[in-house]
């Protein structure tokens, strides 16, 4: 009887450090998912941004580092790795994006007639529902980052992680121009 006690804890020990193997599994690939949610909305922004690219050229002469904001936003996503989180190139996008849509602003306050251009409006509606896309696939990129790191980190799916899959923690995205201007510092 005792013998039998032994074998079903050795299996139940078993089925429970499979079952955690899995779940760090799982969690990792719904990170890899997110990110690559939040790469393929980045990557949508290249077709607005291939129509903007020559409306933006008939006011070059006057413009020309809108021009070339737009030609760098556009290299850079299209420089963005699916495969792995690059979390510092994306911060470098979102930059990119922000810098871009400041100097769109200068742009069609210089050019009123722009201003009214429909295709020059319908394309900023475009960017601005895309970059809304992309704040919430960066939401959810984090909340699984989030998931998988707890996951990885807690007792004892850190000693089956460590022996079975050795996954590292995941950085999370964090808007450092965003956080700059808060004056509340959290203490961890």
């Amino acid at each position: 009887m005792g013998l039998l006690i032994f074998f079903v804890l050795i299996i139940a020990i078993i089925i429970a450090c499979i079952m955690i193997r899995n779940n760090i599994v799982r969690h990792h690939n719904a990170s890899i998912r997110a990110w690559s949610d939040v790469a393929t909305y980045e990557r949508q922004k290249i077709k607005i941004l291939d129509d903007l690219q020559p409306l933006v050229e008939q006011y070059s002469s006057f413009e020309q580092g809108t021009l070339e904001k737009v030609t760098e936003l556009r290299q850079n996503i299209l420089n963005l790795n699916i495969n792995s989180a690059d979390v510092s190139q994306l911060q470098r996008i979102e930059s990119l994006n922000k810098e871009l849509m400041r100097s769109l602003n200068v742009v069609v306050e210089n050019y009123p007639e722009l201003k009214a251009n429909e295709i020059y409006l319908k394309m900023m509606s475009e960017i601005e529902e895309q970059n809304e896309n992309v704040g919430a696939a960066i939401t959810i990129f984090n909340r699984n980052v989030e998931l998988f790191n707890n996951h990885i980190q807690i007792f004892p799916n850190n000693i089956i992680n460590t022996m079975t899959l050795g996954k590292k923690a995941i950085r999370p995205f964090r808007d450092h121009a965003a956080t700059q201007n808060f004056d509340y510092r959290p203490n961890f």
